[in-house]
């Protein structure tokens, strides 16, 4: 017996529907064009077509619309991490030349630039931040975490002779991910750039400069 789906009452009100994701979505470009503390619930309410009830049946606040939306990118960044200290962990001895810190820092630079390039919304938001509330601050010590595990593994790949050894790893840290995050502000897709495109010539110019080959 086939069901008939049952209509969603927005429709019928002819209201847009939403689900959490994907009010979430229209709630980040409305933060990332008006600022977050710029931004009251009337505004996401007009601008989803929704009454402010109706966005409460999905979400407390705009502090959880924040939450959710710092968290999808610090989480996607962290599985960088993570995966790479998986890896690791099968190498213990760091045997093979794909188990060395250097490279494994070449690769979450490279990876950090996919996870910028397909969640740009998210990544955008957290780097906007100021520290105002407590979703914030807590988005904030996330990120530190990160440059701390970054920092490490960073002064790793200098004791190896990997990098260069004369510039402190959390300085050097900070800005190889300056210059990764600093695509927020240019960067939009496109088809004759690639994500891989990208991804490749950053990681070549902050590990291995623009100067040429030296002639022989």
């Amino acid at each position: 017996m086939t069901r008939t789906p049952v209509q969603n009452p927005a429709d019928r009100r002819g209201r847009p529907a939403y689900d959490r994701d994907s009010l979430l979505e229209i709630a980040v470009v409305v933060f990332n064009e008006r600022g977050y503390d710029g931004t009251g619930m009337e505004e996401l309410a007009r601008r989803l077509g929704l009454s402010k009830s109706s966005i409460y049946h999905h979400v407390s606040g705009k502090e959880e619309l924040l939450e959710l939306a710092v968290n999808r990118a610090l989480d996607a960044l962290f599985a960088v991490l993570d995966e790479e200290e998986k890896q690791a962990a099968q190498d213990p001895e760091g045997g093979s030349p794909e188990s060395t810190a250097t490279t494994r820092m070449k690769r979450i630079v490279h990876r950090s630039v996919e996870v910028l390039a397909a969640e740009l919304p998210y990544v955008t938001l957290l780097l906007r931040l100021h520290g105002n509330s407590e979703v914030e601050q807590r988005a904030l010590a996330r990120r530190r975490e990160f440059d701390h595990r970054v920092a490490e593994l960073m002064t790793r790949a200098a004791a190896e002779g990997g990098i260069r050894a004369d510039i402190d790893p959390h300085l050097a840290s900070r800005l190889l991910f300056g210059t990764v995050n600093s695509l927020v502000e240019w960067y939009r897709p496109d088809r004759d750039l690639t994500v891989a495109t990208l991804a490749d010539a950053l990681t070549t110019i902050l590990f291995d400069g623009l100067h040429g080959p030296t002639a022989s």
